[in-house]
């Protein structure tokens, strides 16, 4: 027979309690996610704001580093397209110092929209080709797509539609090699779709 001895109900805690960071830096850090999580973009300011203080009075590289790239985060929704743009290069400063290549391409998609924001077009799509180069390199068809579909929307922004139908019709030749014909037939006509629209 089994021992079925009960816990008491007083050590029964709610499920999505998180146990809080004993360090300050992080624990604002963690509140920061918490209200960017929940849109509360000023709240989720402040809060990252305060770890990249106590990051960098601690001298944690990698905290300032994460804590730039949330800062830059917030401004991209809130639209502050030059703010953001201070916070991720800080924090592709520090990734790029580190050889950190995983956390410089999770950059460079932010600073694609970054750059479409302040109409630097160029910016972004050279930035869209870097991406595209290292996916290529690592044989990842599906970052290769997505970023071609980034250039997309820069293409259609700058109103070249023509450079936006030829990146559909890359992307549609991508999904006919792995054999997802209906896939690659439906980025074929929204390519036909835009240059009708030209």
């Amino acid at each position: 027979m089994t021992n079925t001895t009960l816990q008491p109900i007083q050590n029964i805690a709610p499920v999505d309690q998180k146990k809080k960071s004993s360090d300050p830096a992080q624990a604002q850090y963690d509140e920061g996610k918490e209200f960017l999580e929940k849109n509360e973009l000023a709240q989720a300011a402040l809060a990252f704001h305060n770890a990249l203080l106590a990051f960098e009075e601690k001298g944690d590289e990698n905290g300032i580093a994460n804590a730039s790239n949330q800062l830059g985060h917030v401004c991209l929704q809130r639209a502050e397209y030059e703010k953001a743009l201070a916070h991720y290069q800080r924090a592709w400063d520090i990734c790029d110092k580190n050889d950190d290549p995983m956390s410089l391409m999770a950059l460079s998609k932010q600073l694609v929209l970054v750059h479409q924001g302040l109409k630097q077009y160029q910016e972004a799509v050279k930035l869209c080709f870097d991406l595209l180069d290292s996916y290529n390199r690592n044989n990842n068809p599906k970052g290769a797509v997505e970023t071609l579909e980034l250039m997309v929307d820069v293409h259609i922004e700058a109103g070249d539609k023509a450079t936006a139908a030829d990146a559909y019709r890359t992307i549609a030749s991508i999904h006919a090699s792995y054999k997802h014909n209906n896939i690659a037939e439906r980025f074929l006509k929204k390519a036909q779709a835009l240059e009708e629209a030209v």
